[in-house]
């Protein structure tokens, strides 16, 4: 079918709305307004340290189907890599105590029956009791919903909500946080396998997804930032670019896939989130000693998660706002002394870098989460994609798939029609 598929933003969502799109033979064409693709999700050389690091350590499981079936179209599912069953590491800071959470490999959460598996010093009950949380209304709060206390929660349920919700979780909200029990912990084993692109976000996720576009005949354009549009009647008629103008044809179609505050200045009238929540990301350039796992949960800490690179060790602290205007050698001094504690280290700080997103991800609340926009417009040929738009996810990089890949369907539909 003739015509030609217009992707705005070259990030995950917007990448995979275009591989999506190219398999299926359609002309592409990928503007990013950036010199590079990725957007929050991709890697750089990084001076301080040396090495390169990713913007944001970012963390997958086997049960992101979206994800994992974006790593294997474009040929790097093998980079994404973890554990062959699904165990994750803790330590409490506080109490000096490790312990290993064994979800098994089915597809049933049969570990919760086992006293060696769960968390140590929980019951069958305790888990009975987040019951509540798995079909809860996006519009309840988690602290609502089940009781943000006691030692599941403290172990287990906070650190993964804070991960996935990117807010304190009494806070947030209980429908997102249900999606992420429903697809991991109720999933069983076989969906909570952690994986980590070990090589880089940018090796994995990214460089390999241009590659394969550009090799398919698509055009992918950096520094081709869209300013505005033209219309007539109910559909697009022109993208404005500044120094040129690309005319969109009855058979043509647009995805804009950038971040919600660009996407309501060239939509007025579009609803989005507003508020934010930080992530702070910290790396240093330090061996990992033998037999720190590669990624490690930190209970009662200032560090949330610890990954070990070859030569790198990063931390992630989700829910950062406190953090943001902290001087930054106080604060990476702090991150690494804690690491040193975690890991049975003996050193002076290492090369390092601090890496503070301010607006890394739309505040999971009820509040924020009602704000979010499907992928349909008010122009029949124009399609949202996005980790804000209503996924029924938080802002994940499954979500972000997940959008770039419904964009890309609506988009085949319209085609058809």
């Amino acid at each position: 079918m003739p015509g030609t598929v217009h992707i705005i933003g070259a990030g995950v969502s917007g990448l995979s709305a275009a591989i999506r799109l190219a398999d299926a033979n359609v002309k592409v064409q990928v503007h990013e307004a950036m010199q590079q693709a990725g957007g929050r999700c991709r890697s750089y050389f990084d001076a301080a340290t040396g090495l390169t690091i990713d913007n944001g350590n970012h963390l997958l499981l086997s049960g992101n189907r979206a994800a994992v079936g974006y790593a294997r179209s474009i040929g790097t599912e093998a980079g994404l890599v973890g554990p062959p069953s699904a165990e994750f590491h803790f330590v409490d800071v506080g109490t000096g105590k490790h312990w290993q959470l064994k979800l098994g490999d089915g597809r049933l959460p049969l570990w919760v029956l086992d006293q060696g598996s769960r968390v140590p010093d929980t019951s069958l009950l305790d888990y009975l009791a987040l019951m509540p949380l798995i079909w809860a209304s996006p519009n309840r709060l988690i602290g609502d919903t089940i009781k943000c206390e006691g030692t599941l929660y403290r172990r287990l349920v906070q650190p993964l909500l804070l991960a996935a919700l990117n807010v304190d979780p009494p806070e947030g909200s209980a429908g997102l946080a249900g999606a992420v029990v429903r697809e991991t912990l109720l999933a069983g084993g076989q969906a909570c396998r952690p994986l980590i692109a070990r090589d880089g976000l940018s090796a994995v996720l990214v460089e390999p997804a241009v590659e394969k576009l550009r090799n398919s005949g698509a055009g992918v354009h950096f520094g081709h930032e869209l300013r505005g549009f033209a219309s007539a009647g109910d559909r697009l008629s022109e993208l404005n670019f500044g120094d040129d103008a690309v005319a969109i044809g009855p058979d043509d179609a647009v995805v804009l896939a950038v971040p919600p505050r660009p996407a309501a200045a060239l939509l007025p009238g579009l609803q989005t989130p507003g508020k934010y929540r930080a992530i702070v990301n910290a790396h240093f350039r330090f061996a990992p000693p033998a037999g720190l796992p590669a990624l490690t949960g930190v209970i009662g800490g200032l560090v949330e998660w610890l990954f070990a690179f070859p030569n790198r060790l990063s931390v992630t602290i989700s829910n950062g706002d406190r953090l943001v205007d902290l001087p930054r050698e106080q604060l990476a001094l702090s991150i690494w002394q804690e690491i040193c504690k975690i890991a049975g280290i003996e050193a002076e700080l290492p090369p390092w870098q601090i890496v503070r997103e301010r607006r890394a991800t739309f505040e999971a609340t009820p509040e924020q989460n009602a704000l979010r926009p499907g992928p349909v417009t008010r122009y029949k040929n124009l399609f949202l994609a996005g980790d804000w738009t209503d996924t029924g996810l938080p802002a994940t990089i499954e979500g972000s798939v997940r959008s770039g890949n419904r964009a890309a369907d609506l988009v085949l539909v319209m085609r058809q029609a």
